[in-house]
């Protein structure tokens, strides 16, 4: 039997085995390699494994030890984002330990958590486990979030709770944002500049329809409110245009990128039907056609009672107060599920999607030992 490698070398190994995901099909590749790397250390450690394919070359992990009602998920994703290796001052793709620090893609958000896992079951495992602990590893979080979705439409075992351990500096995170993406698309009608009735501006109707949208924009801000946040309402953002081909030429066609995150309470399908409703009579006025696509299926905005079990352990455990963040995360799809659902884990957002990306050594006792804890409460107490 092979010999399970310490906390350094499994770190080292999720590391440099690439598994970048992106909307850019250049970039993007499979994660089976890092899935199969997980799978033979959890069955190692004597657990079962389900690897669940995917589209594309991508899987989720489901790895289990023990069985019955109840018990613990322990969550995260396999994939990162691309990164330009011109700008980092280490190897992206090898754990370089330098600064008390552990530098690499992926060590922050967040191949370490697994590792952390491994490290913090290794002693329990000669204890009876009186509720299973399942270890999910999903594909595509930073693109699609495929994986995710995947097992909101599967048999997933749904556990008591569920701890998603991205990176927040071991703090509680009962609370997040949406995000969607979105294209809007105006069709015109091109013609010669001289005179405005040979054509149809496209460029003309998107004008006043980002109009509307910064009208809707500030709508929504009134209305929608929640100061657990530091920015403490939806946002809208303008992120990119593109249209017309000549000075001389009346513009065809416009298209305009754009992002809405929303605060728990608001729903993206709801949101998108209010922005179509008040770009149509624009439309309409221009004489232009629209399309509206998704760039990104968006994420729902997250939200676990302040009052719920896991809440009020992870407080407990962890020394802090549940917060709330900006960016988005797989906890709705997990609470979809049915279980109480927190995001919790070692490593700090800021050094997310950096260059030189990495985990301080001193996040690294304290996360096994708060895992440990979980998984104590959870699956040997139950």
């Amino acid at each position: 039997m092979k010999t399970l490698p310490t906390l350094k070398q499994r770190l080292g190994a999720l590391i440099s085995t690439p598994s970048v995901s992106a909307v850019s099909p250049q970039w993007d590749m499979s994660n089976q390699a890092v899935i199969a790397l997980l799978a033979e250390w959890f069955q190692q450690l004597g657990f079962s494994t389900e690897i669940q394919p995917l589209p594309h070359g991508k899987a989720n992990l489901i790895a289990s030890y023990g069985s019955g009602p109840g018990g613990l998920v322990l969550a995260g994703h396999t994939d990162t984002v691309p990164f330009n290796e011109s700008r980092w001052q280490h190897e992206p793709l090898a754990l370089t330990e330098a600064d008390n620090r552990f530098y690499g893609l992926g060590t922050a958000d967040m191949k370490s958590f697994f590792a952390l896992v491994i490290e913090a079951v290794l002693p329990l495992l000669e204890q009876p486990f009186k509720a299973p602990l399942i270890v999910l590893a999903t594909a595509d979080e930073e693109s699609s979030m495929s994986g995710a979705r995947a097992l909101t439409a599967s048999s997933f075992p749904a556990a008591r709770a569920a701890i998603i351990g991205e990176p927040t500096g071991l703090r509680p995170i009962r609370m997040h944002k949406g995000m969607m993406m979105n294209a809007l698309e105006v069709i015109g009608q091109s013609g010669h500049s001289s005179n405005p009735a040979l054509g149809r501006s496209a460029l003309d109707a998107m004008h006043d329809m980002i109009t509307v949208l910064k009208q809707l924009r500030e709508e929504l801000q009134q209305q929608h409110q929640n100061p657990a946040f530091s920015v403490a309402y939806p946002t809208l953002n303008l992120g990119c245009i593109h249209g017309g081909d000549n000075p001389n030429r009346i513009c065809n066609s416009c298209e305009l990128h754009f992002d809405f995150r929303a605060i728990p309470g608001m729903d993206n399908e709801a949101i998108r039907a209010t922005i179509l409703e008040r770009l149509q009579p624009v439309a309409d006025a221009h004489e232009v056609e629209i399309a509206f696509t998704e760039l990104f299926g968006g994420v729902e905005a997250f939200e676990q009672d302040a009052d719920s079990e896991l809440v009020t352990l992870a407080e407990k455990l962890s020394g802090y107060q549940s917060d709330a963040v900006a960016f988005a995360t797989e906890a709705p799809y997990l609470q979809q599920l049915g279980m109480q659902t927190l995001v919790l884990g070692p490593g700090s957002i800021d050094q997310a999607h950096q260059p030189d990306e990495y985990i301080a050594l001193e996040q690294i006792t304290p996360s096994v030992e708060l895992l440990r804890q979980f998984i104590g409460y959870y699956c040997l107490q139950a």
